[in-house]
């Protein structure tokens, strides 16, 4: 099956193999003239990223590019970035890479005309107004994962690091112009890789449907998406040139991103301080986490998922889908604990305090106290 396609949903997707190519199509179609590519440094001299500086100096686009950026990228990194791009006179960024290159990216393209500090901007209420809307550059997005969807999200997460808490920082105008979702970039994913951003995908799936929150269109998005990584996960994994799984699997990226605007939950609010303090894979966490938080959130969700079972052709109804994901995290060669990440069990209080302030908190079915959230940490060490 050709899985090409332009889509105009949340934003401009140029969606199929070998679509790399036209990136200097979607740079002039954004209105970028000379741009930034923002990735991260393991990404910066594999041939994936030497191939697209190629294609913006061939099409008169300059060769910049900015890698210093960290796998839970900093404030630091952002002002490193920030001073690239003011240095260079870019008029826009392209965002290149999986969750750090891209949330790296776009946050460079936001902040390089900002006046005020970033922390300003954080997802709270309506701060995002603080903002001058007009500075923000504009932004074409490229993952080489599958997984974070950040290519169609309106927010980064930026790691303070002196404080080690991660911050959502939200403007509308930070989701990307045009996005760029080639397969072809994800066929030298290493299998670990695969894996925890794919249970990424999966995880923004499973919390946005388990959000109390109404959002019938998210609801939707959700429940196809996590079909999507049960079904072509597995595949990616074991033969990563298999091009169908790849396409599937950015398609189950994209739509999870889109669906968690419905809300995450406890799920990403101990996932978020635990990749601070212990500089863990985002994905890989979510993953090791899912199975107790499910189990915590059952009073509220178990009538819900049991429909979910049924979509997915799992039979047992909330209980079979709980066996399900520990048996998929099992065969795709997640740990079982975070003990065996490097988790210790000396900073659950602290980390207890950060997940509290995460605003993932606020779309969790089952409302997240001091003495469930420690529980829930105890029992995923």
């Amino acid at each position: 099956m050709t899985l090409t396609a332009n889509w105009s949903y949340p934003t401009a997707i140029k969606f199929g193999a070998g679509r790399i190519a036209e990136l200097p199509q979607a740079c002039a179609q954004a209105g970028i003239t000379n741009p930034l590519l923002v990735t991260d440094r393991g990404l910066a001299e594999m041939a994936i990223t030497r191939d697209t500086l190629d294609l913006m100096q061939a099409a008169g686009l300059g060769r910049a590019v900015f890698a210093e950026v960290d796998a839970n990228p900093t404030e630091a990194n952002l002002a490193a970035g920030v001073e690239t791009y003011r240095a260079g006179g870019h008029d826009g960024v392209v965002a290149f890479g999986g969750g750090s290159g891209l949330d790296l990216g776009k946050m460079v393209a936001f902040m390089a005309g900002q006046t005020r500090p970033l922390w300003d901007f954080e997802d709270v209420g309506d701060w995002w107004m603080r903002a001058d809307s007009a500075a923000i550059a504009p932004i074409v997005a490229v993952p080489t994962t599958a997984g974070t969807g950040s290519e169609v999200g309106r927010a980064s997460v930026i790691t303070n690091s002196e404080t080690h808490v991660k911050k959502i920082i939200f403007h509308p105008r930070v989701l990307p112009s045009v996005v760029i979702c080639d397969p072809e970039l994800t066929v030298g994913m290493p299998q670990p890789i695969t894996v925890g951003t794919g249970l990424d995908a999966f995880a923004h799936c499973v919390e946005a449907y388990a959000s109390p929150h109404f959002h019938p269109m998210s609801q939707g998005i959700a429940l196809e998406g996590m079909r999507l990584v049960k079904d072509y996960l597995p595949r990616a994994h074991e033969d990563g040139t298999d091009l169908e799984a790849r396409a599937q699997m950015m398609a189950a990226a994209l739509m999870g991103a889109t669906a968690f605007q419905k809300g995450l939950g406890a799920i990403h609010a101990i996932s978020h301080p635990i990749g601070a303090v212990y500089n863990t894979h985002h994905g890989t966490t979510n993953a090791v986490c899912m199975p107790a938080v499910l189990e915590m959130n059952a009073s509220a969700i178990a009538e819900k998922f049991a429909g979910v079972a049924a979509y997915l052709g799992i039979e047992g109804g909330f209980d079979g889908f709980r066996h399900f994901v520990q048996e998929f995290n099992d065969r795709l060669g997640v740990p079982r604990r975070l003990a065996d990440m490097g988790v210790g069990d000396d900073r659950i209080d602290e980390l207890t305090a950060m997940a509290l302030q995460d605003p993932s908190c606020g779309g969790n079915p089952v409302e997240l106290t001091e003495k469930n959230v420690a529980g829930l940490l105890r029992a995923c060490i």
